[in-house]
């Protein structure tokens, strides 16, 4: 996840609250998520209306709680508050990619890249929620219950093979 214009000082912060924010922004590279909804909800509590904490506690929500409805609205919310704002496109993308919407998730991006321009982290976060490995058993349709769940266990064997 690209989060380099998220660590720059957004309008409105003061020196504490951006100090947090980069914290709470770190925990979230590092794969911290429960850690990063605590201290985005604090800013949160603080600055309802700042698009940049309602963006990032949408995203740590999703990862931490997988509540997807409620991920889903705060980064749809930040988007609209600051529709240029290319990171807030990169989260909202990511939640909907997290929720399992992958077509909503191409969706997003497309809308992002067509507002924005053609930015490169929206390009590959555009190739990446594209990227889909073939059905483990061809002769059945990539819908087929079979495929389906042999295609999750694949998933999560690959996922725990490289975080080792």
């Amino acid at each position: 996840m690209s989060l380099e214009s998220a660590m720059q000082k957004p309008r409105g912060m003061t020196e504490d609250s951006l100090v947090e924010f980069k914290e709470g922004v770190e925990l979230l590279k590092n794969d911290y998520p429960d850690k990063a909804a605590a201290i985005f909800k604090r800013a949160f509590e603080s600055d309802k209306y700042n698009p940049y904490y309602i963006s990032f506690l949408g995203l740590a929500i999703a990862r931490a709680e997988q509540k997807w409805n409620q991920a889903l609205e705060l980064c749809e919310t930040a988007v609209q508050l600051k529709p240029k704002e290319i990171q807030f496109h990169l989260n909202l993308g990511e939640v909907c990619a997290l929720a399992g919407e992958r077509e909503r998730t191409l969706d997003t991006l497309d809308h992002a890249l067509r507002l924005c321009g053609n930015d490169e982290r929206l390009k590959r976060a555009r190739k990446k929620a594209d990227s889909r490995r073939a059905p483990l058993l061809a002769f059945l349709g990539r819908d087929n219950f079979l495929n389906r769940a042999l295609g999750k266990l694949r998933h999560r064997i690959l996922m725990k093979m490289s975080s080792q």
